[in-house]
């Protein structure tokens, strides 16, 4: 595998660790997956729940746990760490902000396009930034506008598929259509982020993202043209993985027909393995009887049958009868709990024996 450049950051292995909200990539699986030569990730999405007594508030508990993940992550690796911030998010500005001055390595940023994110950067500011896309026409005008209002091209852009775990930035009837498939969309990515990176003398390397598994797999988005790859789902079932076992058992515990799209309060299809509280929710069974966090500006308050972040909060605790795990495409191959550094070792091989 080639070595992953961004800026002056180098990752010995080409494989970024996705950021998985709520509270199942934190410091412990980033770091880990930083110590084998990856770039690990911290998600910034429901901090303020796991962090809800550091603080009054929960944009104040947020801002301490981003703090603290970023703070136990440097003690556990001298890897490259970076921090996960959905646009969508209402506090998106606050962990901006705070992933700066906390000296992260690089900020990914999708669920929406992040067009003002280089507007956050402080003089002498380090942290790079990856903006996260579903197209080349998005990637386009993200770059095109990063440059017009800021002078600045991305460090990096990630364009994820629709086979991607979580909150899904395409329509129902795409999802599953060849026309928005991983592979159609990486060479259509890589083409007009190259152009844009020739005419402005800079280096822009893409990474591929969503439903990525195997060291073949990687192989494949990189001859199509990738610098790298971003891979979530396969590190849930790791020791290292933050989240409870329970959520951890039922990836292995899933079969193919388990993993489903569902319709998210957000306003975004997602994908998630089925569960007892995701059947209730289908049969009308499940009311919010109020909105104490106010964590995604799109959330529909009013009609949600539920609360999102609440939902993926009792995941990560391993309540799952009072929530569901979010899960990419083939998150039904998990067969067992295993150290990120076996994980590593396997695709390495996997993608030796493609070449």
């Amino acid at each position: 595998m080639k070595l992953l450049k961004i800026g002056d950051l180098v990752a010995r292995i080409p494989i970024i660790q996705g950021g998985m909200g709520v509270g199942i990539s934190l410091s412990g699986l980033a770091s880990a997956v930083a110590n084998e030569g990856g770039i690990g990730v911290i998600s910034a999405a429901g901090l303020g729940l796991i962090y809800k007594d550091r603080a009054k508030s929960v944009a104040e508990a947020a801002m301490e746990g981003l703090k603290e993940e970023l703070r136990k992550a440097r003690e556990m690796t001298s890897g490259i760490i970076g921090v996960n911030i959905m646009v969508a998010m209402s506090n998106f500005s606050d962990m901006v902000r705070t992933a700066i001055q906390e000296g992260a390595d690089i900020i990914f940023s999708g669920a929406g396009l992040p067009l003002n994110l280089p507007s956050y950067l402080t003089e002498g500011a380090k942290t790079k930034l990856a903006p996260i896309v579903s197209s080349a026409r998005a990637a386009k005008v993200l770059c095109e506008k990063w440059w017009s209002e800021y002078r600045y091209t991305p460090d990096a852009i990630v364009v994820e598929g629709p086979k991607a775990g979580g909150h899904l930035g395409y329509k129902v009837d795409q999802i599953f259509s060849e026309e928005y498939s991983l592979e159609k969309i990486v060479p259509e990515v890589v083409s007009v982020v190259n152009a844009f990176a020739a005419e402005h003398g800079s280096n822009i390397p893409v990474i591929a993202a969503g439903g990525i598994y195997t060291g073949g797999d990687i192989y494949n988005f990189m001859e199509l043209g990738a610098s790298g790859v971003q891979m979530g789902t396969r590190f849930v079932t790791t020791e290292e993985c933050d989240a409870d076992i329970r959520f951890k058992q039922a990836y292995i515990e899933a079969k193919e027909s388990d993993i489903e799209i569902i319709q998210s309060p957000v306003g975004m299809p997602g994908r998630a393995v089925r569960s007892s509280f995701l059947d209730s929710v289908k049969e009308g069974l499940k009311r919010p009887k109020q909105c104490a966090y106010n964590c995604i500006r799109t959330c529909d308050v009013v009609h949600s049958p539920y609360c999102i972040m609440l939902a993926l909060y009792n995941a990560f605790k391993g309540r799952l009868e009072h929530g569901y795990a979010f899960a990419g495409a083939n998150a039904w191959r998990a067969e067992k709990i295993e150290s990120v550094k076996s994980v590593f070792a396997s695709l390495i091989a996997d993608f030796n024996s493609h070449k």
